[in-house]
């Protein structure tokens, strides 16, 4: 069953003692995420950091993708994270690691080969059934994030564009199959027009 994508009182709470504390000299978001029910997944979605150029096919991340991931890590500090997915490239593993290396956390490795829709239905059954009751998360793609979301219940969302890397999505997942999801973001803003793009890169 999926409600309607607003903040339901849970939620709200959670997010109200939980998210958007600045952090200097960056501004981000601290998701304190208070204890919830045990039968919730809380599931935390962000694509990669900011990337280099090279190589070609698995950049590194740039330096200022190294300071997001360890904002994300300090942003996430006390959301008890205790599952993390990510996908077998160095950007998304870079992003993750921080935080992974903090929470002593060996992050689970997801392959998008067989491409967007199937990755996103193996992950979000992933979620569901082995990790159902945990806080996990999920660093992926422009193209893999959006559909990863709308796989757990979520809306249908465009593709992030190649320039957006400040996006946090926050899904609950209750034991009755309700879905709530809150959009924020974290870090260093993207640019104004970070957001217009006819096609998105990876």
């Amino acid at each position: 069953m999926i409600t309607p994508f607003r903040s339901r009182p849970m939620l709200r709470s959670l997010l109200v003692r939980a998210v958007l504390v600045a952090l200097v000299p960056v501004v981000a978001v601290r998701a304190q995420a208070s204890p919830s029910p045990v039968s919730s997944t809380i599931v935390v979605l962000v694509r990669h950091a900011e990337k280099a150029t090279e190589p070609a096919n698995d950049p590194a991340l740039s330096p200022a993708g190294v300071v997001r991931g360890e904002v994300l890590a300090a942003v996430l500090a006390d959301a008890r994270i205790d599952a993390v997915i990510v996908t077998p490239t160095t950007r998304t593993r870079s992003t993750a690691a921080p935080l992974a290396l903090r929470a002593s956390l060996a992050p689970e490795e997801m392959s998008p080969r067989g491409g967007v829709p199937a990755h996103a239905a193996a992950v979000a059954q992933r979620i569901r059934t082995g990790l159902a009751g945990r806080h996990v998360l999920v660093v992926g793609h422009s193209n893999t994030i959006p559909a990863i979301v709308h796989a757990l219940g979520g809306p249908l969302m465009p593709d992030l564009c190649d320039a957006q890397y400040s996006n946090l999505y926050v899904i609950e997942i209750t034991a009755a199959g309700q879905v709530s999801l809150v959009r924020s973001t974290y870090g260093a803003p993207d640019a104004v027009d970070a957001g217009s793009c006819v096609s998105t890169k990876k």
